[in-house]
């Protein structure tokens, strides 16, 4: 619950408050107007109290986030050696340090040989095939690279 009070959550619940105050404000002046012939009025008086919950919809979420999300421990992290047989299979290690530099992924191999289906009678279709034929033999490639 002390989560819940810290200068931030203070402002946040302040802030959910006064829009609700407000946007109810805005539903009893709409309803005036309504009363005075406004038809729009109607509309926007069913409006701003749908909003206001919504708000409140919003903060309730947030509210009940915060206080099922496990403590932040006080123990520094645990760190693991890198294992040099997971590194050449591509596997991520266990980072700790948040400032390291998001791990590279790695292409996806695959050694089926690229096959072309007989084109004969469209040019343009066996091109494009064997364009595709290129792409998938290099992984790593940018489109822009391909020599045809």
């Amino acid at each position: 619950m002390k989560r819940l009070l810290t200068p931030g959550w203070l402002v946040v619940h302040a802030l959910t408050l006064l829009a609700v105050v407000a946007m109810l404000g805005l539903a009893v002046w709409q309803y005036s107007r309504a009363q005075g012939g406004n038809t729009i009025s109607w509309g926007y008086l069913f409006q701003w109290p749908a909003f206001a919950a919504f708000t409140v919809f919003v903060w309730w979420r947030e509210v009940r986030r915060v206080l099922r999300a496990e403590p932040e421990s006080v123990e520094p992290p645990v760190r693991v050696a890198p294992d040099p047989a997971a590194d050449r299979m591509g596997a991520v290690r266990a980072r700790t340090d948040a400032s390291a530099p998001a791990p590279r992924r790695q292409p996806v191999v695959t050694r089926r040989p690229a096959t072309i289906p007989a084109d004969d009678d469209d040019p343009q279709l066996a091109a494009y095939n064997r364009y595709l034929a290129w792409l998938r033999e290099n992984p790593g490639a940018r489109p822009s690279d391909y020599p045809g």
